[in-house]
């Protein structure tokens, strides 16, 4: 394991986070589970049938000491999940209404984070990132000031580690969006010990092309900054300018960044998207995440091809957005 993650299990050793697991009788989410709790990293909350759990785990010799389940079925606080949803909606839904939805593991888990049952929520093993992301959205909401939620990748090769935003949620962000990426992506970069030096990127280099996306993504360097005034942001940036610094020194010689740039925001998913796939495959880094940030708890969406490895580097993440917030 990277020291990445070494040293997310350095942070979290003894600090007694929760993670909940809406698809308890996923053969991943099973094993991971049954890892987490057997390192003593965190506690692992699976969401289902008790009995076909224990079987699943016992075909699986997945030892269920130290992880906790829950039956939405015969869950004995459900009452107070209940009242706590209605009041949460603020009229959307019936104390009926909401006793049915919350036979949905995704939503009954999101609540269980939300009244601090769960430190965060880790889905999309076997859901897509609506059914994962709804929830969250509905129940959590955003933090104040942030107005949408944004999922960004940790690329790490060997001892480098560069953060790509948003690859997975934003489709067209305009220049507000940018700006609360920057800024939320800087927030966790530094959890995971990256000093953070933001390069927001285009098809242009400080004003060598000039069109809608340009200028949408230098408004959103000027927002930022006005927002933080502290965060060490720069562009609009073609991608080779942001990072190597020869190239810098020709088409940005005034640029902070001189071409060492570590956080990258794109200017649109498929943009981003496109960047971390072919950092992935062709760079051989490692892709993880995706991370949701901009949340007022920590809920993280696995892909549905994830590996039991995916789903135990995903909890860590979780566990320490928690303890960061």
């Amino acid at each position: 394991m990277s020291d990445l993650f070494t040293g997310l299990k350095e942070k979290l050793s003894g600090q007694n986070m929760r993670i909940v697991f809406p698809e308890g009788l996923d053969e991943r989410i099973l094993t991971a589970a049954g890892r987490l709790a057997a390192d003593g990293i965190l506690t692992p909350i699976l969401i289902g049938n008790i009995g076909k759990i224990q079987e699943k785990a016992n075909n699986l010799d997945v030892s269920l000491d130290k992880i906790e389940i829950y039956d939405p079925v015969n869950f004995a606080m459900m009452d107070e999940l209940v009242a706590s949803f209605v009041e949460r909606r603020k009229g959307k839904a019936t104390e009926e209404q909401a006793r049915e939805i919350l036979q949905d593991e995704n939503y009954f888990g999101t609540m269980l984070v939300y009244s601090n049952k769960a430190d965060g929520l880790v889905s999309g093993a076997a859901h897509s990132t609506a059914d994962t992301v709804r929830p969250a959205l509905q129940i959590i909401k955003t933090k104040e000031g942030v107005r949408k939620t944004s999922g960004v990748f940790i690329m790490v090769r060997e001892d480098e580690r560069y953060v790509f935003a948003d690859c997975a949620i934003n489709i067209s962000p305009d220049s507000q969006d940018l700006a609360e990426i920057a800024i939320e992506s800087a927030k966790t970069a530094r959890m995971f010990d990256i000093e953070p030096r933001v390069a927001m990127l285009s098809f242009s280099t400080k004003g060598s092309a000039v069109s809608p996306e340009t200028e949408k993504v230098s408004k959103a360097v000027e927002e930022a900054k006005l927002r933080d005034p502290l965060l060490f942001v720069d562009g609009e940036f073609q991608f080779d300018a942001a990072f190597v610094p020869s190239v810098a020194e020709k088409k940005a010689p005034d640029s902070p960044i001189q071409g060492n740039a570590n956080v990258f925001v794109f200017p649109s998913l498929e943009a981003g998207n496109i960047g971390y796939k072919v950092a992935q495959r062709l760079g051989n880094f490692e892709a993880v995440g995706p991370i949701l940030q901009g949340l007022n708890r920590p809920v993280n969406d696995l892909s549905r091809g994830c590996s039991e490895e995916d789903v135990y580097k995903l909890a860590l993440i979780t566990a320490a957005q928690a303890l960061n917030q």
